[in-house]
């Protein structure tokens, strides 16, 4: 049976996270239900990552099995006809080996968060980034970012219904970039506990809005406490840039 490999884009404002939900639309969901309708299989679509609600990608990686071949170019088009009118696109698609598995293969995941620095109300942007009406100092935020970066154990920017074996990752990069008007949080790591990223990028802003400094943001990873963590993130912020292999 071919294991097909798959790219995806989408916008998650529609959805309630990755994961299938049996009252809820999905992006696991709309996916599948391309997959039967294009082969007429029930297949499960594995993802790399199971974003949360509200949270885009532009880059997921998914694997599926179906009994059927089919050309990677048709089964790419013939996915994204069935799609059609759910902002999910597959960008590429590919035969792979039965041993590639979108989440346990992976060796990296990038992610990035948009941070729009205006007063004014977002036009164009609703819905895809956070608007921090309040002046942040990008180059503070970016120093204590740093303290957050290697092995730490990360329960203070952990979800509470985190269901990670251990809260102990390793952090590869997380660098804040200012632009003007948008300021931009990049991370990347093998793996990232259930809420890491918003919650990290949140107690940044504190550091940004000079609420905290860098030194509150390593007593708050030293913690190892959630009530020590600063603001949650909103996910329409978040995307998914891409997955290593």
């Amino acid at each position: 049976m071919p294991r097909y490999k798959l790219i995806i884009e989408y916008d998650g404002a529609p959805f309630c996270g990755w994961q299938v939900q049996e009252t809820l639309p999905s992006v696991q969901g709309a996916l599948e239900a391309a997959v039967k309708a294009m082969s007429g299989e029930a297949a499960r679509v594995h993802g790399a990552g199971r974003t949360d609600a509200g949270v885009h990608a532009l880059g997921q990686v998914a694997h599926v099995d179906i009994e059927k071949a089919f050309p990677s170019d048709r089964l790419r088009d013939g996915l994204n006809a069935h799609l059609r009118p759910h902002p999910v696109a597959v960008l590429a698609a590919e035969i792979v080996p039965e041993s590639f598995e979108a989440r346990f293969s992976a060796i990296k995941r990038h992610y990035r968060y948009r941070i729009l620095n205006t007063r004014a109300n977002l036009a164009l942007d609703v819905g895809r980034a956070w608007r921090v009406p309040r002046k942040l100092d990008a180059a503070a935020m970016h120093a204590a970012a740093q303290r957050l970066t290697g092995r730490h154990d990360f329960t203070t920017f952990r979800d509470a219904d985190c269901q990670a074996k251990s809260p102990d990752k390793t952090l590869d990069q997380l660098d804040v970039v200012g632009d003007g008007r948008e300021i931009t949080v990049l991370t990347s790591a093998r793996s990232f506990l259930h809420s890491q990223v918003r919650s990290m990028v949140g107690s940044l802003v504190w550091v940004g809005e000079g609420r905290w400094t860098a030194d509150d943001l390593s007593a708050a990873l030293a913690a190892r406490n959630r009530a020590a963590c600063g603001i949650v993130a909103p996910p329409e912020g978040l995307y998914l840039v891409r997955v290593d292999y």
